[in-house]
């Protein structure tokens, strides 16, 4: 297949030069085109010249994206500092001879790579589940006969049949139309269908704006048409798009930059640390081979083996919970990202709203009703009315029923579902809000006649017999319905000239409408005694009609919680301003829609150019975007991350790939996204919910208070083992752990706990904290000198019951199993060491964490079986303890706890103030 992009700067045959000279069909007449694309319209193309051109120009597909391999998860999970020097320190070990210590380091290795690589891989494998494939057929002309093909099958030239409920499936330049409206939201975010015409544009319009062509990927509402294929593949639309997301680039999560510096940060210091250890040794007259088996064990003992692991399981623990909360993770970093993010870019259409139009207002003489959800649930000027005891609105409401071509599906009210104009369909079902069925409505009154909408008189009209003869419906474009009505119907619900001045009134009644976000269609009727009269003359105009596409009922509830967590959340959409003030006003992201700041795609400055102080200022405190493209979203999100943000982007169109692949995290709709945006997507929300972007942050914000919990606990013990054989070795004296005792600790007491850890529940706080800076890194000075504080603690504890046992007589062996046991149980205790310090002793998140309760258990159980198991004692070089031992044991392990807890108490002096607020 020939997926390469057509360079139409080639040269080409005079024959095949015109079919490729289609980059501005839009601003030509439809004869241009036909010449253009050297195709007869009553004909079509030729089998014969469509294989040419096929050979020319390639199928019709969009390059896919290339899966991740399993064979390349698995690699990715060994692509660690901490595991490289782990590798080197298991090969070191096997040179030495020490083949079992060797063994279990590699052992640890293997675990946490098998974690990382069956987590990350349920996730890929759950994000497939949800590809879709690219419309099969399409309906075309060729030699003078209809036929239906493979849509991969269309070149440029082909003529190509449209209907309503079809996908496009190439770009088209409109030949014929026939009452067609093209649903475009995915690709333009236009929030309603746009009405499509044959006639050339002038200038260069915006893709929403080009309303003679038809785009790859979005779907016919109503009506039908013709057109000439422009754009096949990659040379569509969709097709740069799709380029655009490929090119764009991908983000590194901010929790793998912090892993990569941590790692890089202690790799420096473990092996400084073992260099000086051997070579001081070395110069003090020790043994060559001891000075480097000690120095194997200074690296065992600082490299936290468990942290990759329990990071892993953190974060695969974080996309659990949230696949129960309709959250689909592809990458597990992505669910720490979240809890990181300090401004949300959201796609309004379908992800602030329901992607439906929704009947909100009728303007009438006597003023305007609101319509609510639900049956009869009109109010004029907040007071509840019932629309049969109303003549004006009722009439507005049967004319909205009549003059329709729309119909709605049988069900439950939240099922209900309509075929057709969306606006039509919410016309009906605000007609059912009354008790108005167009089937028993048109059962009284017969529909005898009708004028389809005629996209040059911008009208409809439907005729049905009645009494007096027929009664003439007609809706349509409020300056072309005022511009034939005669009359009004006035506060007394009985007709009133409507002069100059009434008309100039309900003009601007209509903008006020407009200026609400809302789609103003305006209504009339009259009476005739037969269907022979004209349709449009004469009227009398009842009232006008606003649309809506409703916001999503729990969107304002979220977008408050994001600002009171400190996140900005912007709208960033194709559709028109004023549509988007009214819904930013309606969901909460901003307080009065009448004043608010708005920049429009046409004004937005490239990304590429050098922004002042003030232009950057204005942007990143705009919270609507609105009319843009997918570079300028490109452009924006650029801008927030030069800035310092870390940015969510929220889609589900075409036009939201690119900067959902963009974003830092992408989050893409499961219902109504297109594929295109959720293969660039780093999480899809099954829901369509913006309020599981809420829950989603606060897991994520969770996942890096408890990463941050665990590091500090992993490497406050492992400094203690090093403060304890650094010390030891330069004293030349026994060493109090051996090795593979240490890599025992560093599994057995270490990775249980901090698993536990890991997988805490989310404080009720922290969404009322600030986002943190996203420069902070894991572990701040402060911490580090926390770490450094409980290190000496614990290596301290044990070097003193390593001292009181040789003072009480105990052999090294002996000794060596006191410390031993006194390190792995300390390590077991200092768990509780890491709540907050302004958490109760007693009743904390560490203790009402039942992992925690069940690590501690297993932690026991195996340092219990490390001394009386016959496999582990010998391997290890441990003794069973006797009762003096077990004193000096439970003494030293518990002295660690005691005194942290004691340094946590609260008061002005206290050391420990908040650790993991952040």
């Amino acid at each position: 297949m020939n997926d390469r992009p057509v360079d139409r700067r080639d040269q080409a045959p005079s024959s095949t030069r015109a079919e490729e000279s289609t980059e501005a069909a839009f601003s030509r007449t439809v004869e241009d085109v036909v010449e253009s694309l050297r195709v007869d319209p009553g004909q079509g193309l030729s089998d014969e010249e469509v294989a040419r051109r096929r050979e020319k120009h390639g199928e019709n597909r969009l390059r896919r994206a290339v899966r991740k391999s399993v064979w390349a998860v698995l690699v990715d999970q060994f692509k660690s500092l901490i595991f490289a020097l782990l590798g080197a320190a298991a090969a070191l070990s096997f040179f030495l001879g020490e083949f079992i210590q060797g063994t279990a380091i590699l052992i640890a290795v293997l675990i946490n790579a098998a974690i990382g690589f069956f987590t990350e891989l349920r996730a890929m494998r759950s994000m497939e589940a949800l590809r879709e494939l690219e419309r099969d057929t399409a309906r075309v002309r060729r030699d003078g006969k209809e036929r239906e093909v493979e849509s991969a099958e269309l070149v440029p030239g082909d003529l190509v049949l449209l209907e309503a409920g079809e996908v496009v499936p190439a770009d088209l330049r409109l030949m014929e139309t026939s009452n067609l409206q093209v649903n475009e939201s995915a690709l333009t975010g236009e929030s309603v269908p746009v009405g499509k015409t044959t006639e050339a544009i002038e200038g260069d319009p915006q893709l929403a704006d080009r309303e003679n062509m038809a785009f790859k990927g979005t779907s016919i509402a109503i009506g039908s048409g013709i057109g000439g294929v422009t754009g096949t593949g990659m040379n569509t639309e969709l097709g740069s798009i799709s380029q655009m997301a490929e090119e764009a680039e991908e983000a590194r999560s901010p929790l793998e930059q912090r892993l990569d510096k941590l790692s890089q940060r202690l790799l420096v210091v473990i092996l400084v640390i073992a260099a000086v250890t051997a070579l001081i040794g070395v110069v003090r007259g020790r043994d060559l081979m001891l000075m480097i088996e000690t120095g194997v064990a200074l690296v065992v003992a600082a490299v936290p083996e468990g942290l990759p692991i329990v990071a892993s399981v953190a974060l695969a623990r974080g996309m659990w919970r949230l696949a129960r909360r309709n959250a689909l993770i592809e990458r597990l970093t992505a669910v720490e990202t979240l809890g990181a993010v300090t401004v949300i870019c959201s796609d309004k259409t379908g992800t602030l709203t329901e992607n439906r139009m929704a009947l909100s207002r009728i303007r009438i003489a006597a003023g305007e009703v609101s319509i609510g959800e639900g049956e009869n649930s009109f109010a004029l000027d907040d007071e509840h009315i019932d629309p049969g005891d109303h003549a004006a609105l009722k009439a507005a409401l049967e004319v909205s029923v009549l003059c329709n071509s729309a119909v709605l599906d049988e069900g439950d009210d939240e099922e209900r579902r309509g075929t057709g104009d969306p606006m039509e369909v919410a016309l009906l079902e605000g007609g059912r809000h009354a008790g108005l069925d167009r089937e028993e409505l048109v059962g009284r009154m017969e529909e005898v006649r009708r004028e389809e909408f005629d996209p040059d008189v911008k009208m409809m009209a439907t005729y049905h017999r009645v009494d007096e003869g027929v009664l003439i419906a007609v809706k349509g474009a409020p300056e072309a319905v005022l511009e034939v009505c005669a009359r009004v119907l006035g506060d007394d619900d009985e007709p009133e000239d409507l002069d100059e001045e009434a008309r100039n009134r309900w003009q601007g009644l209509n903008d006020e409408l407009a200026g609400k976000g809302l789609r103003a269609l305006a209504l009339a009727q009259k009476r005739v005694p037969d269907e022979s009269a004209g349709p449009y003359e004469d009227l009398t105009l009842i009232g006008l009609v606003g649309l809506l596409d409703p916001p999503r009922s729990e969107v304002r509830d979220a977008v408050l919680e994001c600002r009171r967590a400190g996140i900005r959340v912007a709208m960033v959409t194709g559709d028109q301003p004023n549509t988007a003030r009214a819904i930013a006003a309606a969901v909460g992201l901003v307080d009065d829609s009448d004043d608010v700041r708005v920049v429009e795609g046409k004004d937005m400055p490239s990304a590429e150019n050098k922004l002042t102080e003030e232009e950057q200022s204005h942007l990143l405190n705009t919270p609507i975007f609105a009319r843009f493209n997918p570079a300028q979203k490109l452009d924006l999100i650029q801008i927030y991350q030069d800035a310092g943000f870390v940015v969510a982007m929220t889609g589900d169109g075409v036009n939201d790939a690119p900067a959902l692949k963009k974003a830092d995290i992408g989050v893409a709709m499961g219902q109504r996204g297109t594929e295109v945006a959720r293969d660039a997507a780093d999480m899809v929300l099954l829901d369509d919910s913006f309020a599981t972007i809420v829950a989603a942050v606060k897991q994520g914000r969770t996942i890096f208070g408890n990463i941050r919990r665990f590091v500090v606990y992993m490497l406050s013990g492992n400094t203690g083992e090093i403060f304890a054989v650094s010390l030891m070795a330069l004293l030349n004296a026994p060493l109090p752990l051996l090795p593979l005792q240490i890599l025992y600790i560093n599994i057995v007491s270490d990775v249980f706990p901090a698993l536990a850890l890991g997988v805490g529940e989310t404080a009720g706080d922290v969404m009322k904290r600030p986002p943190r800076d996203p420069k902070e890194p894991i572990l701040t000075r402060r911490i580090w000198g926390v770490i450094g504080g409980y290190g000496v603690l614990i290596g301290a504890s044990v070097l003193i019951v390593f001292w009181l046992a040789f003072e009480f007589g105990m052999s090294r062996y002996e000794a060596v199993t006191v410390s031993f046991l006194t390190f792995g149980f300390a390590r077991l205790w200092h768990v509780f060491n890491m709540r907050d310090a302004d958490s109760p002793v007693f009743r904390n998140e560490i203790t009402t964490n039942r992992y925690v309760w069940i690590a501690i258990g297993i932690g026991i159980a195996l340092m219990l079986g490390a001394i009386y198991l016959p496999v582990l004692g010998p391997v290890l070089n441990t003794v069973p303890p006797d009762l003096q031992g077990w004193t000096l044991i439970v003494c030293g392990s518990l002295a660690p706890l005691v005194i942290g807890q004691l340094l946590k108490l609260p008061g002005p002096q206290s050391l420990f103030s908040r650790l993991f607020s952040r």
